[in-house]
């Protein structure tokens, strides 16, 4: 059964959801699964906007380090570093607006889903971190940029510290603050405001804005990956995911 659903509303608002307990950190197909959901999204005319969500403790932690460490060689790595390269890329390229409706914890690859929508809306208990570097990974940062400023993101980035929702909707970055119980409400609600707009023109309007962009968030992105995979050549990052998962890949190698 695939983590992540997708119900297309009456009012032209599709509903993403992923659901991967414990803590809706992704395997490799799952990430497949959110790009193949904005996929679908971005080709339906009867899609209007989406709002991609998340079941349980949060909205996301990231990708699976236990399937990438209990896995030989490095498939589960370039599986896991393609996998939100498409995830991210189909949130940005959606070519409907698309709002990110964070409960609790968006960390890691959650970020890259919540930095690249148009919106987001958060719990008031959400937070959200890039600790890529405790696990011998880089990435994100691209995405985190668009959500703090700049010196901000690099001081969460080196020390792997998160920023609670609150921070970011004192800067802007978070559109709605809402109780966690009414959270989608507020989504719906947000989304609905777009949704009665002609759909020909907020699609023209989506892409007017990618357009218009200073900075290729897929490109950057892929250069922050290079330096995942030099680390993972190099052996630290087993190490380190070792430490994290409980597993020996880097003394089995």
């Amino acid at each position: 059964m695939s983590a992540v659903t997708s119900e297309l509303r009456d009012d032209g608002v599709r509903v993403v959801t992923m659901n991967a307990p414990p803590v809706n950190a992704l395997t490799v197909q799952g990430w497949f699964d959110v790009a193949a959901a904005l996929d679908e999204a971005s080709a339906d005319m009867a899609t209007k906007v989406v709002v991609l969500r998340a079941e349980g403790k949060g909205f996301n932690a990231g990708v699976d380090i236990k399937e990438m460490q209990n896995t030989t060689g490095f498939d589960a790595l370039i599986g896991a570093n393609k996998g939100c390269f498409a995830a991210f890329k189909a949130v940005y390229e959606c070519s409907v607006p698309v709002i990110a409706a964070v409960n609790g914890f968006c960390v890691g690859g959650g970020v890259g889903l919540a930095g690249n929508a148009d919106i987001v809306v958060a719990s008031e208990d959400a937070y959200f971190g890039v600790p890529e570097v405790k696990q011998g990974a880089l990435g994100a940062a691209t995405h985190m940029a668009r959500l703090v400023p700049q010196q901000m993101m690099r001081a969460l980035y080196f020390t792997a510290a998160t920023i609670p929702a609150t921070e970011l909707h004192r800067f802007g970055s978070v559109y709605r603050l809402a109780p966690r119980e009414k959270l989608l409400d507020v989504a719906l609600e947000v989304a609905a405001s777009i949704a009665e707009k002609d759909t020909r023109v907020i699609r023209a309007a989506k892409e007017a804005l990618n357009g218009i962009e200073p900075v290729d968030v897929n490109k950057s992105y892929r250069f922050e990956q290079g330096f995942t995979f030099e680390l993972n050549l190099a052996g630290v990052s087993d190490e380190l995911r070792d430490d994290f998962a409980g597993t020996n890949k880097a003394g089995n190698k």
